[in-house]
């Protein structure tokens, strides 16, 4: 059995409306020690379609700046676990994140959005705390959905910006506990 990963650090700052969540770095990401390293992954291409940034064609650190800057974090579910390979249907042994330090760190959070469906099984512990909430397709290339197809459902990032921050500010966020991740049968990669 593979030894035990541990994840990264959330891309995070105070400016911060939305979380974008992923599940776990795959084996390339760990390698490089940058969240969606993996040169077939579409993430960075995806979002920066939406933010209308060349995401992917900057430096990591310009990247995530970039990100930053359009108030826009990123983290993944979980913190640690046991996977052989890059494929969330074979994650074992979870250990989540702690979510309460990203809501310490960033109070104007209001939008939390998963990529993929095994982020997407927290979607109900972060919408029952009162974030609005969305499962979006994973960027993963090995997800066939077509770049295009996914890019509809991407620019939900972009669409729901548009709502009414004075609503968010009268309403009440609670703090989240998440206590387990089960993968799910999807052969995704992260």
């Amino acid at each position: 059995m593979a030894d035990a990963a541990t994840g990264f650090a959330p891309v995070i700052d105070a400016g911060v409306d939305t979380l974008i969540l992923g599940s776990f770095p795959g084996v390339a990401s760990l390698g490089k020690a940058q969240y969606y390293a993996h040169p077939q992954n579409q993430f960075w291409r995806l979002v920066g379609a939406v933010i209308d940034e060349p995401l992917a064609a900057m430096e990591y650190a310009a990247r995530t700046g970039t990100l930053l800057a359009h108030r826009i974090g990123l983290w993944d579910v979980i913190e640690r676990c046991v996977r052989k390979g890059s494929l969330d249907a074979d994650i074992r042994e979870v250990r989540p994140n702690e979510f309460a330090r990203v809501l310490a760190m960033a109070p104007d959070l209001r939008r939390i959005f998963f990529n993929g469906k095994t982020a997407g099984k927290f979607e109900r512990e972060f919408a029952t705390a009162g974030f609005d909430t969305a499962v979006l397709p994973s960027s993963s290339a090995a997800y066939t959905l077509g770049f295009e197809a996914k890019l509809v459902q991407w620019r939900r990032l972009a669409s729901s910006r548009t709502l009414d921050a004075g609503a968010y500010a009268q309403r009440k966020v609670r703090p989240v506990a998440v206590t387990r991740v089960t993968p799910h049968a999807s052969r995704a990669k992260c």
